[in-house]
């Protein structure tokens, strides 16, 4: 078995509740109590819920008024992105006076690769707790944090100790942390894959282990092999700093529920135009047109179209987008219309995961 696995300590960090914990702190008064970010009433979506409010099961993405259902005392605060994207910037500087290899994943997360760091500290548990504190006493925030061997454990183990927590798994625990874990925690495997998972008796790290390469190959198709080699602590995808977008994308949720394609025309216009323009400020282009339908019953539709050349015109997205929407009848009135770009010009052609031993891995001191 080979032995030439990158030797790596990753940390994953995550603000708790980043959107909900900015609003209280920047409002006392809203300090202890369940808020929700987001619209409320019929046509509202709960963007990010305070801890207060998760307790009555209110959580994102859900609808405003089913919120106000579960908890009647729940607070909305109207979102003020420019002020997270601030609060985000602070809170990357403090990471990166510990190492230049951070990947952030959204305004509220980021992997950070210390295994050479600026402080010289060969403890990636110290440094993660000393991040921590530093949120807390330079921002005013609380963060989780996950510490381990590669990015897929380090992932897993932030949300262990939510909310202002944070947990190692060290090498020689990392066999025996994966093969205890619920599927469910497995990042990657979505709801419904959990399901199918249950149906055939897999329902923990160990069980998945079991499974043979072509057995998961066979019923999970170019995702069995991700799961194959993850539940063996093998996951070789670097930190990246510089993100390589997959998609650009726009939407928009309507006052009221659209009835007729007819309606849906102009509101198509204006998300391309933006399409259109988040591309030529990023100068990118990209193949794959998705039109993204939610019904007024919440279920979700997508329509794509992968054309022979690269686009960033507002003209051709629109015209695309069109003959998406005209392609099948809809199945109800819609309240939201989105329209994404994927397939960019800046994506590059992955390599095949190669079988590793993690046996060096399991050596190295935390």
């Amino acid at each position: 078995m080979s032995i030439d696995l990158p030797i790596r300590k990753i940390i994953h960090v995550d603000m708790d509740a980043f959107y909900a914990s900015v609003e209280q702190m920047d409002n006392p008064k809203l300090k202890g109590k369940p808020i929700a970010v987001g619209g409320g009433g019929k046509r509202g979506v709960v963007s990010a819920a305070s801890y207060e409010a998760r307790k009555f099961g209110v959580k994102s993405a859900m609808a405003g008024n089913l919120a106000q259902k579960l908890c009647p005392e729940i607070i909305f605060v109207r979102p003020n992105f420019e002020r997270y994207s601030e609060i985000s910037k602070r809170i990357r500087a403090i990471f990166f006076d510990y190492t230049d290899l951070v990947e952030p994943l959204s305004l509220d997360e980021a992997y950070l690769d210390v295994t050479k760091n600026k402080k010289g500290n060969p403890s990636a548990s110290l440094i993660a707790k000393e991040i921590r504190d530093r949120i807390l006493n330079e921002v005013g925030l609380t963060a989780s944090a996950g510490i381990s061997i590669n990015k897929f454990i380090a992932k897993i183990a932030s949300d262990y100790n939510k909310p202002n927590g944070q947990k190692t798994v060290n090498p020689e625990e990392v066999l025996e942390f994966l093969e205890q874990l619920d599927i469910r925690k497995f990042y990657g495997v979505g709801k419904v894959t959990a399901e199918k998972m249950y149906q055939k008796g897999i329902f923990t790290g160990l069980d998945l282990k079991q499974k043979s390469l072509e057995y998961l190959d066979k019923n999970f198709g170019k995702s069995g092999r991700y799961y194959y080699y993850v539940v063996r602590g093998i996951h070789n995808s670097e930190v990246k700093p510089h993100r390589i977008r997959k998609s650009l994308a726009a939407e928009r949720t309507f006052s009221e529920n659209l009835s007729s394609e007819v309606f849906m025309l102009e509101k198509l216009e204006h998300i391309a135009q933006e399409v259109s323009k988040r591309l030529n400020k990023s100068k990118v282009a990209g193949k794959t047109v998705t039109l993204k339908i939610k019904y007024s019953d919440f279920t979700l539709q997508t329509r794509s179209k992968t054309l022979p050349y690269f686009i960033n015109d507002k003209a051709i997205i629109l015209e695309t987008a069109k003959d998406l929407l005209y392609q099948e009848k809809l199945n109800n009135s819609v309240r939201l219309l989105g329209i994404s770009l994927s397939n960019l010009n800046t994506e590059k052609k992955k390599k095949p995961v190669e079988k590793e031993a993690i046996s060096v891995q399991l050596k190295f001191e935390f």
